[in-house]
């Protein structure tokens, strides 16, 4: 299931990538303090451009949990100032000084027909490796559905444009997903006043 919502939603991200105001506003700040409208489709597009390397690459001696993802990166709590964050932003300027947003566009769709061919067949338990510790290939789709979800709003409001619709399940699995990290952060007491109890309601809940 997430191996189609994954599918499903990187053509939203498509998309998005060939609207006419992107090539327009390319240099432009985003909505995201630090990166450039250019930056971040290069961010939002890597979503979908790493995985096929990733298939096509050894796989992983073993899996984290999920959740373990994140407890382990810096960048998920050390706040946008963060070596790690500012080095994400400044890896998507530097890629995206380097292209155009067409050529951005025609390298995610390159991918999507990659991976059309290459993911239905992915053995279940494959480990995808990302260095310091690999996730299973469900468990890494899960995550890169959240990214295109959060990230395609991001570059969406840069735009000026509605935020596309996608998959209810990819709404499912970023929400969940998001309410998993978000408990870390804040405790699990915060996220349910959050959601129930709106005089109760802390400032914030953000996972990221």
């Amino acid at each position: 299931m997430i191996r189609e919502t994954y599918l499903d939603t990187a053509l939203t991200a498509a998309a998005l990538l060939r609207q006419p105001a992107l090539a327009a506003r390319w240099r432009e700040p985003s909505a995201l303090p630090g990166f450039s409208i250019g930056g971040l489709a290069r961010h939002l597009a890597n979503q979908v451009t790493v995985t096929p390397a990733h298939l096509a690459g050894a796989p992983g001696a073993a899996a984290v949990p999920v959740l373990q993802h994140y407890t382990r990166s810096t960048w998920v709590a050390s706040g946008i100032d963060s070596d790690a964050n500012v080095g994400i932003r400044s890896r998507g300027e530097a890629a995206a000084a380097e292209l155009t947003p067409g050529t951005l566009a025609d390298e995610v769709d390159a991918a999507i027909e990659t991976l059309r061919q290459v993911l239905p067949g992915a053995p279940a338990d494959r480990v995808i490796d990302l260095g310091d510790w690999g996730l299973t290939l469900e468990d890494f789709l899960h995550t890169r559905v959240m990214e295109l979800v959060v990230h395609g709003d991001d570059l969406a409001v840069s735009l000026g444009v509605p935020t596309p619709d996608v998959p209810p399940a990819a709404t499912e699995a970023t929400i969940a997903l998001l309410a998993r990290v978000a408990a870390w952060r804040h405790g699990p007491l915060a996220v349910v006043r959050a959601l129930a109890r709106q005089e109760r309601a802390p400032r914030t809940i953000a996972a990221l």
